[in-house]
């Protein structure tokens, strides 16, 4: 049973990638399922579209970490019971667009840094202790700086910022939530992927081929 996790802040590409090694896993007979967090199909995403939508507070520091981090964690825990557990279990490669990795990248800034261990360290035994879903075997981290995201966002919501959710629409929050990803990353061993080279976006098949290569040992 294997559980791999891209990771990265919005417009760092993790869809596309998660895509790419999907279908290059397919092709070489890997048994594979994939998965993205949050799952806004289920009604267990309610919390977390209420708080992305601006009703709990406009900022993301209106809700506290732990209060947003459950939101995330109970979506993950009803998707695990419901929809993929039986395939991880059956042994099947587990693909994540996001996992309990994004509440280290988006909420732990919310904290003071001086507490960061103490957050790491009780987002990991809520998760994967008390509620019990799996700890990833790998967590692949895409860095793509700022400027580069920003301007991918925009053209994912053809130049309308009016649809940015609360995290997308901050820019500060989101240049923490760079610094905590890099602090939890090198916490916790996460492999980090670099997706541009002086404020220009990598080519998508070379980071995918980055992917690949860290994701091949666990083949």
């Amino acid at each position: 049973m294997s559980l791999v996790v891209l990771e990265g802040l919005d417009g760092s590409g993790k869809g596309t990638q998660a895509q790419l090694l999907g279908e290059a896993l397919a092709r070489q007979g890997v048994p594979l399922r994939q998965v993205t967090f949050p799952d806004y199909s289920s009604p267990s995403s309610s919390l977390v579209k209420m708080y992305l939508g601006g009703e709990f507070g406009s900022a993301p520091e209106d809700v506290n970490a732990y209060a947003a981090s459950a939101f995330y964690a109970v979506d993950r825990f009803a998707s695990f019971r419901k929809d993929w557990g039986e395939d991880y279990r059956q042994g099947k490669l587990i693909l994540c667009d996001r996992y309990a990795t994004s509440n280290l990248v988006y909420q732990m800034g919310k904290v003071p840094r001086e507490e960061w261990d103490n957050y790491l360290a009780w987002v990991e035994d809520f998760e994967y202790g008390k509620l019990g879903i799996p700890r990833p075997d790998l967590v692949l981290y895409l860095d793509m700086p700022l400027s580069v995201s920003q301007k991918l966002l925009l053209e994912r919501y053809h130049g309308d910022s009016g649809k940015k959710d609360i995290h997308e629409s901050h820019l500060e929050f989101l240049r923490a939530c760079r610094e905590c990803a890099r602090y939890a990353g090198q916490r916790l061993g996460w492999r980090e992927i670099p997706c541009a080279k002086d404020e220009v976006p990598l080519p998508v098949e070379e980071i995918h081929q980055a992917v690949l290569a860290a994701v091949s040992p666990l083949l």
